[in-house]
């Protein structure tokens, strides 16, 4: 009779006691709801951080959001960035430290019409580029300046053309070239009936003169809270989870993708297309960043000759502290 007294109170103690509350963290996108993103999306559909013990909320970008100041300004506990822009900033005064790099390889290329008859970036003199900036134009401005060439127009500079996130200017011939992600711009190119056999391509990865895309960030003085070192290991180990599962289901992933966007701008086909080419850049990355392409990219930045995008080789910018804890 005691026992069963004691076993039905326990019973009651169990119905009666709380779940335990789940860690709270806030993600920041570089950009607009798109498979670009999707290993975080399909971590969140699957379950990846909830059984982490997670509630993960991921606010979309856009050209009007910087995600360091959501960083800044607590609105977002990690941020994805592309590395020369994060590192600007952080030589600019806010301490941000990338805490892992899913993506190994860069997607960034320039597209041009073949007709304009560009074999290396020394034809580019006396032609229109399109380039897109906040943030991004580093890459392509330190190439010109590794390739002694001017941006400033005239017969042996280029001309730049501040690029909207659109392929408008190359299919109205505005621009001889443009930037294009292999994942994304590419793709509204052809989709726009041009023929691969018309274009050029230049893809930064293969010539050399690629930087890191897309690290998780955090602010410094954040990795001294072991709470939150704790919450943030297991985020990156769920979204590799999630990671690696978009890439072994690339229309799954494309679908979880759509599901997210509330704009309604996304099309099936444009986001299967983008989660196959997001998958080749993803491959082989098991979220740590690699410091030898890390110095590349400072490398890159520092070009002798050029503006600098940062002056000074970084310290403390990158950790494996998270990678370590996640993925070992």
């Amino acid at each position: 009779m005691i026992k069963n007294i004691l076993l039905a109170g326990a019973a009651l103690g169990a119905i009666a006691a709380p779940a335990m509350a789940q860690d709270a963290l806030t993600l920041q996108l570089k950009w607009v709801t798109q498979a670009q993103f999707a290993g975080y999306y399909v971590a969140l559909e699957k379950g990846f951080y909830e059984a982490e013990n997670l509630d993960v909320t991921i606010l979309p970008g856009g050209p009007d959001v910087a995600p360091p100041q959501a960083l800044a300004g607590g609105a977002a506990d990690i941020m994805t960035d592309w590395v020369p822009s994060a590192l600007a900033v952080r030589e600019g005064g806010l301490p941000v430290v990338n805490i892992a790099q899913p993506f190994a390889s860069s997607g960034l290329m320039l597209t041009c019409w073949k007709d304009a008859g560009f074999t290396g970036p020394q034809d580019f003199k006396g032609h229109t580029i399109g380039v897109w900036f906040g943030g991004n134009e580093y890459p392509f401005l330190n190439w010109m300046s590794a390739e002694g060439i001017s941006v400033d127009g005239g017969a042996d500079g280029v001309t730049i053309l501040r690029q909207g996130f659109n392929v408008d200017p190359l299919l109205q011939r505005q621009a001889d070239c443009i930037s294009t992600m292999t994942y994304n711009e590419y793709g509204q190119v052809l989709e726009a009936g041009v023929s691969p056999d018309e274009l050029t391509n230049f893809v930064f990865e293969d010539l050399g003169v690629a930087t890191l895309e897309d690290g998780l960030w955090v602010l410094e003085d954040r990795l001294s809270d072991e709470a939150f070192v704790d919450s943030v290991v297991r985020f990156v180990r769920a979204s590799m989870e999630g990671w690696k599962y978009a890439e072994a289901n690339p229309e799954e992933a494309a679908a979880i993708v759509l599901e997210f966007d509330e704009t309604g701008a996304q099309t099936e086909a444009h986001q299967v297309f983008m989660m196959s080419e997001i998958a080749k850049l993803t491959a082989g990355s098991n979220g740590a960043l690699d410091p030898a392409a890390f110095d590349r990219t400072v490398e890159m930045l520092m070009q002798p000759g050029s503006d600098p995008v940062i002056t000074a080789v970084p310290e403390g910018a990158w950790t494996h502290v998270i990678t370590d804890a996640a993925l070992n």
